[in-house]
């Protein structure tokens, strides 16, 4: 009478509630759960598309649906077309994997789903978790005792002394090799490193960044970001100016006191300032003012580039 029972109850909770061309319904592999075995529970939505647009929110789940059942897994939600012939017709599902590890009975509570506003609620089920089946009337006991043999370390010799040659073979190897290092005497070898002017940098970073073509694929903001970048980081090595934190009017403000054509001070100007509307003001530059701003970059670079004279004793 109680599998009856929960048959009847499985077969209820599994039952869609409809309302206009809308179903909802929860199943469920099985009722009867030994403690720690899972089982899944399917949520399953229909409905047509009449011409509007249908949302539809599925419950929200937490990790655990009761305090004696638990959420091992959710799914995504899978959206599919059952009927070929009939394209309105969709069924979306939702799979969700749980478990418990205290025996009793216990409800699941119904499911809500809200489909354009619409509360829908499935109907409620119940489990059953059994606990372990455990023969209390035989004792816990080993199948044979063990054997307990006297240590031979004659015979543990014979069986591995090629083991025991090699680890002797390397131990005096590693003390002969310590004695060795210990008493080597230590070279010091300076390295030169070359000081690489920061105009070669520059370009070198400004011809990779044209060969990335940034602004022909989208990334104007970026493109416009790294000119920046390169030309400040130019000028603070350059002139000794904190550039990549001050603002454009503070650097040229700060190179005014600097030996620079007023040309050149113009179109930095200009890459600085355009830069500074694409990041902050989401200005949208044309192809030609792209190109322009990488120019006005070499062109600066190179018109004041630090040129470095040797003498004829640092020929010599």
């Amino acid at each position: 009478m109680k599998k009856l029972l929960y048959i009847l109850l499985f077969l209820f909770g599994s039952l869609g509630v409809s309302a206009q061309s809308v179903e909802v319904s929860a199943s469920i592999d099985t009722n009867f759960l030994l403690i720690g075995e899972q089982t899944q529970i399917e949520l399953t939505v229909q409905y047509r598309m009449d011409g509007d647009p249908v949302t539809v929110k599925f419950p929200e789940l937490t990790d655990t649906i009761s305090e004696f059942i638990e959420i091992i897994y959710s799914s995504p939600v899978d959206t599919i077309y059952p009927n070929k012939e009939d394209p309105s017709f969709v069924e979306q599902k939702k799979k969700i994997t749980i478990t418990s590890f205290d025996s009793g009975y216990y409800e699941i509570p119904y499911f809500e789903f809200y489909i354009n506003g619409q509360a829908f609620q499935t109907g409620s089920m119940y489990i059953e978790v059994q606990p372990m089946e455990v023969d209390t009337a035989e004792a816990i006991f080993d199948i044979k005792e063990p054997i307990e043999e006297p240590f031979s370390f004659i015979d543990w010799l014979k069986e591995n002394w090629l083991w025991v040659a090699i680890a002797l073979v390397l131990l005096i190897g590693g003390v002969v090799l310590i004695i060795y290092l210990k008493n080597k005497p230590e070279v010091i070898v300076e390295e030169i490193v070359p000081v690489i002017p920061p105009h070669v940098t520059s370009l070198k970073k400004l011809q990779k960044l044209r060969e990335e073509k940034l602004w022909q694929t989208g990334k104007v903001k970026l493109y416009h970001s790294k000119i920046s970048e390169i030309t400040r980081e130019y000028i603070e090595k350059r002139y000794q100016v904190n550039a990549l934190e001050n603002t454009t009017d503070e650097i040229m403000q700060s190179l005014r006191f600097h030996s620079i054509q007023p040309d050149l001070l113009t179109k930095l100007n200009q890459l600085l300032v355009l830069a500074d509307l694409v990041k902050f003001a989401k200005e949208k530059p044309l192809p030609n003012e792209n190109d322009t701003s990488l120019l006005n970059a070499v062109e600066f670079i190179k018109g004041t580039k630090q040129v470095i004279q040797v003498t004829n004793e640092d020929a010599e």
